[in-house]
């Protein structure tokens, strides 16, 4: 399975990536045939439950694919396995109406999702702080103002998740609620895209009075907190997976332009410092993949798994970065064109030491967490 997955993206995905990059009517159509295809080859939603249609792989057997399948940015939305995120969460979270309504056609691929959390000048690592407000009116509906940033495919997005305040005031640790809205009520727009270091962007969004149906409460008022932890460290795993493989994309390429190489004193491959980048680059990949795949074995066991995604995720980003350099220095001029993919997966390990929460935020989570251990015991006066 797994060499048919990183033939698919390969073969079929990655060929496609400059219409997909480019959005639009044409990257929807390619999308869409790459979807067909993926559902013909019997590769769509793998990790998505059976019964909505998807393949019913467990997470510990879908993250043996997960690599393969996120060495393209684009390959886990063409083999059906994007909404993974949000299928979980509302399966888990949503009420039975939103269930029936939504699950099977977000498994089927006829709706995109996307998820708000994040607002303009405010800290992401500080949802106490969060602005956006949702008031319940008399016969139950809610209606939520306010503004997100950051938020991956809004654009094309008929549902999002919103992080709102549903009770008390800026800054109380408690009151803070998730809403599913549908993108197409009144009130709701797209302001603009947020592009990142110059590629492709996530989206700023407004609501304005929008008006949202009873039943699209998340969980019960006040959850969101604990509903967005569990998201989030699905979510940092899966990252994680992806940016192995696209770090192992960018490895392949500089081990490629190194064995077929000459200068002037031959083969690239033949210089210690070009086998210096060679080795670091196979370290670093082989380390982080074993520190991420801890954290999928923790999670998959129902164990507590925040210490392992928090030092995975600031390494795999790290490493994303690292290994990507090093493929561009390798290839010298031609690494920072628009002839490879190299540029586009340095944005991306650029920006994943600050998306999903920052290094910072993850250095000191966990070893606050780790330290608490070593804490003396507390005395007692008799």
């Amino acid at each position: 399975m797994r060499d048919r997955i990183a033939a698919f993206v390969r073969g079929r995905v990655i060929p496609r990536e400059g219409v997909l990059d480019a959005g639009g009517p044409a990257a929807a159509e390619a999308l869409a045939e790459l979807g067909r295809q993926a559902r013909k080859d019997g590769l769509w939603a793998l990790p998505l439950p059976a019964e909505l249609g998807g393949g019913g792989l467990s997470f510990a057997a879908y993250a043996a694919l997960a690599e393969d399948e996120g060495a393209s940015d684009h390959g886990p939305a063409a083999l059906g396995s994007a909404p993974l995120l949000d299928v979980t969460m509302l399966a888990r979270h949503g009420t039975p109406p939103v269930r029936e309504e939504y699950l099977e056609r977000l498994v089927a691929g006829e709706m995109r999702t996307c998820y708000a959390m994040t607002e303009p000048d405010v800290p992401g690592t500080d949802p106490f702080s969060t602005a956006t407000g949702a008031e319940r009116l008399a016969d139950g509906t809610w209606r939520v103002s306010g503004r997100k940033w950051f938020t991956s495919g809004a654009a094309g997005a008929d549902l999002v998740t919103v992080m709102a305040r549903t009770s008390g005031t800026t800054g109380d640790r408690a009151g803070l609620s998730l809403l599913l809205v549908p993108t197409s009520s009144p009130g709701f727009r797209v302001v603009r895209e947020l592009p990142v270091l110059g590629g492709a962007g996530q989206y700023e969004i407004a609501l304005d009075r929008v008006r949202v149906p009873a039943d699209h409460l998340l969980g019960e008022p006040g959850d969101a907190l604990a509903i967005a932890g569990e998201r989030l460290l699905l979510g940092r795993t899966l990252r994680c997976l992806r940016w192995l493989g696209q770090a192992r994309r960018a490895f392949d390429l500089m081990c490629e332009r190194a064995a077929t190489r000459n200068g002037s004193r031959g083969p690239l491959a033949d210089q210690q410092l070009v086998q210096q980048h060679v080795f670091d680059a196979l370290l670093a990949l082989r380390t982080t993949r074993s520190l991420v795949h801890e954290a999928v074995d923790l999670i998959a066991s129902g164990r507590d798994a925040r210490t392992e995604v928090g030092l995975a995720k600031v390494a795999a980003a790290r490493m994303l970065q690292q290994v990507t350099d090093s493929a561009i220095q390798v290839h010298g001029a031609a690494g920072l064109g628009p002839d490879t993919p190299l540029p586009a997966l340095f944005r991306t390990g650029r920006a994943a030491r600050i998306l999903d929460g920052p290094d910072e935020l993850h250095i000191t989570t966990v070893a606050r967490r780790v330290l608490r251990d070593y804490a003396p015991a507390p005395t007692t006066r008799g």
